[in-house]
C-alpha cells in the first residue's frame, strides 16, 4: 500500500467518525474496540481498513457503504435512502420527559438530513440554553457512554432528581463537571458528581421551528 492509499483511507475513517459526531476513542469504544489506538494506528499509515474493522463499523452503521470504507468506490452512505433519517419523535419536553422516556410512545417520526446516529428528539421547552437553543426547537438525542463525553459540548442530562439541557465544561474536582447554561445572566452554572449523572445524551441536531 503507498503513502496515497493510507492517507485516503485515514479521510474516509475520518469522515465517518465526524459523520457520528465522535472523537476516534469514543468512536472506537461505540464499535467494540478496547482503545483508540487502533485507528491512530490508520492514522499513522502503520495500518489500513481490514474487512474486520469495516465491518464492525458497518454493524454499528448500517448507512455506511462498506465498499466505499474499504476502497473509496462509490459514496460514504448507501443510497439516497440513507441519506434521510427516521427519528422517533415525542412531542413532550426533555426536561420533564427523557427519564421517562422507556414509558413513552412516539407521536410519530421525523425525517431527516444525515446528523449522524440518533435515538429519538424531543421538544425542549426552556429557556436556559437560548440563544443557542430557542424554547420550542426539537431536539435529536443519542444515549451515549459517560466516556464518550466531550468537554464544552450540549448534553441532556439524566439524574435521578433531575433533567437538564447544559454545556458540559471540565470541573476542578477530578470525579464532577460544570453545567454551564448559555444564558449565563440569568441561569447558575451547576456542579454536578459524575456518579449522579444516570444517562447522557448528545445533541447531533436541532430542527428550529418558525413559528
Amino acid at each position: 500500500m503507498d503513502e496515497k492509499q493510507k492517507h485516503t483511507q485515514w479521510q474516509r475513517l475520518e469522515s465517518v467518525i465526524r459523520w457520528a459526531n465522535m472523537t476516534p476513542n469514543a468512536f472506537a469504544l461505540h464499535i467494540g474496540l478496547s482503545r483508540g489506538e487502533n485507528l491512530y494506528q490508520i492514522k499513522r499509515g502503520k495500518n489500513g481498513i481490514s474487512l474486520k474493522l469495516a465491518e464492525r463499523i458497518v454493524r454499528v452503521y448500517p448507512e455506511i457503504d462498506q465498499l466505499w470504507l474499504l476502497t473509496g468506490e462509490g459514496e460514504m452512505l448507501r443510497s439516497t435512502e440513507a441519506a434521510t433519517t427516521a427519528v422517533p419523535f415525542y412531542r413532550v419536553d426533555l426536561e420533564q420527559s427523557l427519564s421517562r422516556i422507556e414509558t413513552l410512545t412516539p407521536e410519530s417520526s421525523l425525517i431527516v438530513p444525515p446528523v449522524g446516529p440518533c435515538d429519538c428528539a424531543m421538544l425542549y421547552q426552556g429557556h436556559a440554553m437560548e440563544p443557542l437553543v430557542p424554547n420550542g426547537a426539537i431536539l435529536l438525542l443519542k444515549k451515549i457512554e459517560m466516556q464518550a463525553l466531550i468537554p464544552g459540548q450540549l448534553y441532556a442530562i439524566v439524574t435521578k432528581n433531575f433533567v437538564t439541557l447544559r454545556i458540559v465544561r471540565l470541573a476542578e474536582q477530578e470525579d464532577a463537571v460544570r453545567l454551564v447554561a448559555a444564558d449565563a445572566k440569568h441561569y447558575d452554572e451547576m456542579t454536578l458528581s459524575v456518579q449522579e449523572i444516570e444517562a447522557v445524551y448528545a445533541v447531533p441536531g436541532k430542527l428550529i421551528c418558525n413559528n
